[in-house]
């Protein structure tokens, strides 16, 4: 059975996954492969599958982890039955824990200027590394979208970028005029000395080589560290925040939905519930009778 993990892998490295969702397969799968005592994958049947969930809650899993495990199972399970490996998918019947709604963490926009204030611009890498954090948050894309900007990507004229999203799903970004200058005084100071093997790619090292999206993680905890912030900030975080000031400012939905490349506009939908409890704390901090 572990061939079809590692077949399974390799198809979702190919559909651009990130590195995270595709650690998170490999662990998920393993543990459940681990769990069987079964050689002939077609012998996994619904029963056994419960079994298999009833232990992890057995082991005090998290609803929200067990919720992961079976979203991985579904996704091997329906490349399993597109790939005519197994003759029925048992995942059909098994439905995830109902999780409660977490609103996404985002930046209020004191906490975000601080943030982008930390890169020293006049060094090679804090060019760097300040315009990694400015687009982040002027586009809204994921970190592995990042990284894998290329400069032929890159509409200068227009101020948009073309993404590889998932899926290999493309779509056009947005950039303004504060990303557009520091994109622009990047290419022509920092690139032209951190590209020492010719690389196609917008981000580099310092060895000439380009990012991943953990580089990006490491490097951002460092400048949360030196902000003093006490919040718990991830690149996704930019996303949030991305999303949430757009909606503030009077974008509508189905444009937001557009830019983060969301295929349902329900995913899209829970930054309305940010913004809603953006404009209750306005309502009540302003009205002069909300506050009696």
């Amino acid at each position: 059975m572990k061939k079809y993990l590692e077949e399974f892998i390799i198809y979702v490295e190919n559909k651009n996954y990130s590195s995270y969702t595709i650690k998170a397969y490999k662990h998920d799968i393993n543990n459940f492969i681990n769990y069987l005592k079964i050689n002939n994958i077609n012998d996994v049947t619904y029963q056994i599958i419960r079994s298999y969930i009833h232990t992890l809650y057995d082991y005090k899993y998290k609803t929200k982890t067990i919720s992961r495990h079976i979203s991985s199972l579904k996704s091997f399970y329906k490349f399993l039955y597109k790939q005519e490996i197994i003759k029925d998918n048992p995942l059909l019947l098994i439905n995830s824990p109902k999780l409660e709604k977490q609103l996404p963490n985002y930046l209020n926009y004191n906490d975000l200027e601080t943030l982008l204030s930390i890169p020293n611009q006049n060094d090679i890498l804090g060019l760097r590394n300040a315009l990694i954090l400015e687009m982040l948050y002027a586009t809204g894309i994921r970190v592995s979208e990042l990284v894998n900007i290329k400069l032929e990507d890159i509409d200068f004229s227009n101020q948009r970028i073309l993404i590889l999203g998932k899926g290999n799903k493309e779509r056009y970004v947005l950039y303004g005029q504060t990303c557009d200058k520091l994109l622009n005084k990047y290419i022509k100071e920092s690139y032209p000395k951190l590209n020492k093997n010719n690389n196609d790619y917008l981000f580099l090292n310092k060895f000439g080589n380009n990012l991943t999206d953990r580089y990006v993680r490491m490097f951002l905890d460092d400048i949360v560290k030196k902000s003093c912030l006490k919040l718990k900030i991830s690149p996704h975080t930019f996303r949030h925040t991305f999303a949430t000031h757009l909606l503030n400012e009077g974008a509508d939905l189905k444009t937001v939905q557009e830019l983060l490349g969301h295929e349902n506009i329900s995913t899209t939908g829970i930054y309305t519930h940010v913004s809603n409890e953006h404009l209750r704390k306005v309502y009540l901090n302003a009205h002069p009778r909300a506050r009696r």
